[in-house]
């Protein structure tokens, strides 16, 4: 059996998915396809999977490609020393998980000096065997024969320690007991967490765990991430451990035999192996396996966050006036047309110290008249409630949408190579505001440029695998940007790199070929860039979009592919392709089990017949503007009991942050979301949803808002 064979059948049983499908898959990915060109149009080869159902197969096939290699490298290892038998090499060939393939490999491991190691080179080793034998002998007339000056012992007392120091290890390097071992710890194991002498003050943050323990197996995500944070600096010492008892209760079953004097040598040598040995090493698996549990938990949450974030409602092509507000520094302002495109820039004085109200409110109405604005994006920081309340004030000829707009990680896309290459004379300033704007137009192709780690949606970010972390947020926005679909005649290389089979490379190579050229006239003019080749256009073609081709397919996510099988369907119904888009009567005349072939199944057949009912549809809700309450404007205007419009900007496992118009948000905590239980807040809210909120609590001085959403 070949290994990805061997591979695709533990992921189909783990996976519960049909063997078929997975194999199909991982030849799919091995070619070089992306997600979500597999999950959109090979859904014949692989069952129609989704895509997090073909992430799972890619992550987990991933994972056995790695254990495979670890496994070669201790067979390789183990046959440098000459100690591999069939016997063993079965039992690594057989090791499904990394631990397992590591409690087999450790007593071969190259050693560095240890206790055991300094006792075997005294020659104590044949004492060990018989004592761990434990068979009925006089261990000090056994001992004294192993007493010897040239080779460092002296007394019977350091032969027979020096035997339970090699006893010791091998009930640490026994792989059963080790298994057992994992698995009490897994089940039983206590998370205890205690202040760092001395840091009462300077941990004081950290107070909740200065005396905490609970069983490690229900600790939340969030409060292990937490005790881990506090420990890195330096503030909590943690222990984690099942009872002491238990745990040599099970040793001494698994290895002391009998009652004899030797059994009382080798009880004491399992007890010095739990303590010196095996409880450190247990410790530690399961700060890795309990941390990767948090780290996966935490990032699921930022990746929904992010998900929700890039997929909020655009407001679409609009002219707009965007103003990051400011109080001593003033407030900038940017003009945009519809395509984001700078047109103008200025600055503001409405607010303390300088107050020049009126002059800000015509200048305002100048501007909204002078560029035909239609809405205004207003950022969320400082001085923003008093920048709205500025905007409402002003009587404007026109119906303008005046809208607050999340600002963070503005200032990070201000300050990159990306904003310093698309606005090179304009200062951070400026920069900063036109991402507000942009924003507000379409938060997908704006939020791209950003890393998402600053965008603010994240719950102990900094503290999980990095690597993970930017492997799932990487996925969570190509899965986006190809969802919606790009416009590739007026998408940034930002945006366009994220494209399926696009890549950095071949989006500055589309950016420079439309600045040469013009913009693309047909989907198939995008063969002519260079170096994009075959395998590029085959990937990516179904998610660019060119709106001003003639031809209408070229607007739609059908893929070039697939065009003969709409081109057929048109003749046979004696139309043309743009008549049956337009026309849903004829649409309902075809019969799509007549146009199955061996290219095009009724999965994707389907799929045509929708994308030609709504070519190139936006996947994304409508935009709905939304308010906060006029008299609230800071932290002081609160009171216990108001009820309040919000904005949900971050979702955690222990609840939401609400944004209430204050500049600090409020946590509405998990037991405050709902009538009934909830143990996960993303049953109840979404990211940018609208919420009645009850103020619970306010805390002036440390900035806190409690509040509940059970009104």
């Amino acid at each position: 059996m070949s290994k990805i064979n061997y591979f695709s059948e533990i992921i189909s049983e783990e996976l519960g998915i049909k063997l078929q499908q997975i194999e199909k898959t991982i030849a799919l990915l091995d070619d070089g396809a992306t997600i979500p060109f597999i999950a959109r149009y090979r859904k014949e080869l692989t069952g129609s999977l989704d895509e997090v159902q073909i992430q799972n197969i890619r992550d987990r096939y991933t994972q056995l490609q790695e254990l495979e290699k670890r496994r070669e490298t201790i067979i390789q290892s183990i046959k440098e020393q000459e100690k591999l038998t069939p016997e063993l090499e079965d039992k690594i060939s057989s090791a499904n998980t990394i631990s397992e393939l590591e409690d087999i490999y450790l007593p071969y491991r190259p050693k560095k000096k240890t206790r055991a190691t300094i006792a075997i080179k005294k020659g104590l080793e044949p004492l060990a065997k018989k004592i761990f034998s434990q068979n009925d002998i006089s261990i000090d007339t056994e001992a004294e024969k192993f007493i010897s000056e040239e080779k460092e012992v002296f007394n019977i007392d350091e032969a027979l320690s020096g035997a339970r120091d090699i006893i010791a290890e091998w009930v640490n390097e026994n792989a059963n007991a080790r298994q057992r071992m994992r698995r009490l710890f897994e089940k039983e194991a206590t998370i205890k967490s205690s202040m760092v002498k001395g840091k009462e003050t300077e941990g004081i943050k950290y107070q909740t765990y200065f005396d905490w323990e609970e069983q490690l197996l229900k600790a939340p995500s969030h409060r292990i991430l937490a005790m881990f944070r506090g420990e890195k600096e330096k503030f909590l010492k943690i222990t984690i451990a099942p009872a002491e008892s238990k745990a040599l209760s099970l040793l001494e079953q698994f290895f002391v035999k009998g009652n004899f004097e030797t059994s009382e040598q080798v009880k004491e040598a399992v007890k010095d192996s739990y303590k010196r040995l095996m409880s450190p090493s247990m410790e530690n698996e399961m700060r890795q396996l309990f941390k990767a549990k948090a780290d996966e938990k935490a990032i699921s949450v930022f990746a929904e966050n992010l998900k929700q974030l890039l997929l909020a409602p655009p407001l679409g092509e609009k002219t707009i006036l965007a103003i990051d507000p400011g109080f001593r520094t003033g407030c900038k302002i940017v003009c945009l047309d519809k395509q984001g495109k700078l047109l103008h820039n200025e600055t503001i004085y409405p607010h303390a110290p300088q107050k020049e109200w009126k002059k800000a409110q015509n200048k305002i109405q100048s501007l909204v008249n002078a560029y035909d604005i239609e809405a205004i994006a207003i950022g969320n920081g400082t001085a923003s409630r008093e920048t709205e309340n500025l905007i409402r004030s002003i009587k404007f000829d026109n119906d303008v949408k005046a809208v607050m707009v999340n600002e963070s990680g503005a200032s990070v896309y201000s300050a990159s190579k990306t904003a310093r290459e698309e606005f090179p004379e304009y200062d951070v300033t400026v920069r900063g505001t036109v991402s507000i704007g942009r924003r507000l137009a379409d938060p997908l192709a704006e939020l791209v440029k950003i890393d998402p780690k600053s965008i603010g949606v994240g719950q102990y970010q900094h503290d999980v695998d990095q690597k993970a972390l930017q492997n799932s947020l990487d996925d969570v926005v190509v899965s986006c940007v190809n969802a919606v679909g790009v416009e590739v005649n007026t998408a940034s290389a930002q945006l366009l790199k994220y494209v399926s089979g696009v890549g950095p490379a071949l989006a500055k190579k589309i950016v420079e070929y439309r600045d040469k050229n013009g913009p693309f006239k047909s989907r198939q003019e995008i063969k002519k860039i260079p170096r994009l080749g075959g395998k590029a256009f085959e990937l990516a073609a179904g998610f660019l979009r060119i709106n001003q081709s003639k031809n209408p397919l070229d607007r739609s996510a059908v893929h070039p592919e697939s065009y003969y099988v709409v081109e057929k369907m048109a003749d046979d119904l004696n139309t043309t392709v743009d008549k049956l888009i337009e026309n849903e009567a004829l649409r309902k005349k075809i019969d799509i089990k007549k146009y199955v072939d061996d290219k095009t199944g009724l999965p994707t057949l389907k799929d045509i017949l929708e994308e030609l009912a709504k070519p190139g549809r936006d996947p994304r809700k409508k935009f709905a503007a939304f308010e906060f309450d006029k008299n609230i404007r800071s932290i002081n205007d609160l009171e216990e009991g108001m009820v309040l419009p919000g904005m949900v900007t971050n979702i955690t496992a222990f609840g939401a942050f609400v944004d209430i118009g204050v500049h600090q948000d409020g946590l509405v905590h998990i037991s405050n979301m709902a009538d009934r239980f909830v143990s996960d807040p993303a049953e109840i809210v979404k990211l940018n949803q609208p919420v009645k909120v009850k103020i619970l609590e306010v805390d002036v001085d440390r900035k806190r808002i409690n509040m509940s959403m059970k009104l």
